[in-house]
């Protein structure tokens, strides 16, 4: 008995040097492949990690510079952090603060270059689409008109469109295009929804220049329904 256990032991032991000799490489490859990406995968996790903690750090000395309205500072740490943790959201969310300082304290031109950073290199669609409507709005102050629509041409959303076209609206007007300001105006009182407050500055501005705010949304209607009157009257 303790003869036949032995050769079932010894060919059970046979079949596993058998089985390791054909595939151990490859066991072992796949081993080790598993643990350096565990491994990698933490390393990143750490990274990460610790970048996000620098860059608050960094943006918390931003925002009390900004506070006290020290531009220069608030210019030279937003400097600093975008060029070391430009990935972050703290670098988006410091451009758009500095920009703001600076504009304050009347400098315009470091207030368009910390905006048009944002609108380049924010990680987050959102912060793009505010820094380029700001920016715009500053370009505007410069009667940069041209640069301004080249920038709001840039600027995507839905969420975003009425204000888009509001700014867009401004510059039409500033430029002396009427007709233009007023088919902007149009499309951001359509786009904010009746439920708006900030609707009623855009119905200022249309009755200003003359027109109803509730013609578009009436010719859409008259639209609709003539168009189903055709429809009916086609069908046999």
């Amino acid at each position: 008995m303790a003869t036949q256990l032995d050769l079932q032991e010894q060919e059970q032991l046979d079949a596993l040097k058998a089985f390791w000799k054909k595939q151990g490489n490859l066991i072992t490859w796949v081993l080790l492949l598993a643990l350096v990406g565990f491994s990698a995968w933490n390393g990143w996790q750490y990274w990460q990690r610790d970048q996000a903690q620098n860059a608050g750090a960094m943006f918390e000395e931003l925002d009390r510079a900004a506070l006290v309205g020290d531009a220069d500072k608030v210019g030279r740490v937003f400097a600093d952090l975008k060029q070391r943790y430009p990935k972050t959201a703290f670098a988006e969310q410091a451009g758009l603060t500095a920009a703001k300082v600076q504009f304050a304290k009347s400098q315009a031109d470091a207030a368009k270059a910390s905006l048009a950073w944002v609108a380049e290199n924010a990680v987050e669609d959102e912060f793009k689409t505010i820094a380029r409507l700001r920016l715009a709005g500053l370009q505007l102050d410069g009667k940069q008109y041209d640069e301004a629509l080249k920038t709001l041409d840039a600027a995507q959303g839905v969420e975003f469109e009425a204000l888009v076209q509001d700014r867009r609206g401004d510059i039409y007007l500033a430029q002396g295009k009427a007709a233009e300001a007023r088919a902007a105006y149009q499309r951001a009182w359509v786009a904010l929804g009746e439920k708006s407050d900030y609707r009623r500055l855009v119905d200022a501005k249309l009755t200003a220049l003359g027109a109803s705010p509730e013609a578009p949304a009436a010719a859409a209607s008259a639209g609709t329904g003539s168009a189903a009157t055709a429809a009916s009257g086609a069908q046999p």
